[in-house]
């Protein structure tokens, strides 16, 4: 039996919406994005002016995990971006296990750190044990919850938070962010 094919990450494009989709329902059936969501924040994704960075991880033709950062807001003194804000993380489930998660993350962060963001937040949902543990092997610590964040559910979200190395790195707890290579 042949192994399954290590996922290539690649810009995410408007053509991986519709597959994307299928993936978010399957994954998230209560609080799914809509395809209008994702059409927004892709629009945000290129040229100059970018403030996201969007990924899919694709195994043969099939995606089987996305990923997207949107950075926001600066800081007068620094220049850099206060933050960048984790928006989504997703990895099919029969690749759960595999790692893939762990580099979806990663490229988020080697993003985070390209548009020079001081810190990376995100929102989990409490009872989303399996990512709380990923988050915290690459150094986000929680900082608080916001209470029914999670809708129609009404399911609370963990707020979690990575701040940046010295040098301006997110290195912490994971190999190499700078190095991660990605085709787009």
């Amino acid at each position: 039996m042949t192994p399954p094919e290590t996922p290539r990450l690649r810009e995410m494009r408007w053509w991986d919406i519709d597959p994307v989709l299928e993936l978010e329902k399957d994954l998230f059936p209560e609080d799914a994005w809509s395809r209008g969501m994702f059409w927004s924040e892709l629009a945000h994704s290129r040229g100059p002016e970018a403030t996201r960075r969007y990924v899919v991880a694709v195994e043969g033709e099939r995606i089987v995990g996305y990923a997207g950062l949107a950075a926001q807001g600066t800081t007068p003194d620094s220049g850099y971006a206060a933050v960048g804000d984790i928006q989504t993380i997703a990895v099919a489930r029969d690749r759960w296990g595999t790692g893939l998660g762990g580099r979806l993350l990663t490229e988020l962060l080697r993003a985070a750190t390209a548009f020079e963001c001081a810190e990376v937040m995100l929102e989990c949902r409490v009872d989303n044990v399996r990512a709380q543990k990923l988050y915290e092997r690459y150094g986000f610590e929680a900082i608080g919850f916001r209470r029914g964040y999670y809708q129609p559910g009404n399911v609370d979200a963990l707020v979690m938070r990575l701040t940046t190395t010295p040098d301006g790195d997110f290195a912490a707890g994971s190999p190499s962010v700078r190095g991660t290579e990605i085709n787009g």
